[in-house]
């Protein structure tokens, strides 16, 4: 016969609850490890659910912020993984492309008469010359 007591969380078993949701155990794992169904999981530990992801982001961002402002080995890679997603900054490389000595890039395009597509056509075959 199944037990039909209802379930009493105890402070363990909050706990246990939120450090798995924490995790990113799936409820119907967590459920099975406290021993109840999954509906039962959601009625009875629903703040637990509802807010561990946040306090474990939370823990992690305060442990994050400690080492980028220390001394120690890491600090520099935490800063700037910090100033790159919470800062905006970003590492960027240009390359600027000329044409001949610094003169504009030609380009053949279906905008230009054939006289004007052969000519620059011609341009690029003496461009490497001198």
């Amino acid at each position: 016969m199944p037990d039909t007591t209802p379930h009493e969380p105890s402070e363990t078993s909050r706990k246990t609850v939120e450090s798995m949701s924490a995790y990113g155990i799936p409820q119907p794992d967590i459920a099975k490890v406290i021993g109840i169904d999954p509906k039962t999981l959601r009625k009875y530990y629903r703040e637990e659910l509802d807010t561990a992801e946040t306090k474990a982001n939370v823990r992690v961002a305060q442990s994050l912020y400690s080492k980028a402002l220390g001394d120690g080995r890491g600090s520099v890679t935490a800063a700037i993984f910090w100033l790159k997603t919470r800062a905006g900054w970003k590492e960027t490389v240009v390359n600027e492309h000329t044409g001949k000595d610094g003169g504009p890039i030609r380009t053949i395009s279906s905008e230009m008469t054939p006289k004007e597509a052969a000519e620059a056509y011609a341009a690029t075959l003496h461009s490497d010359e001198g």
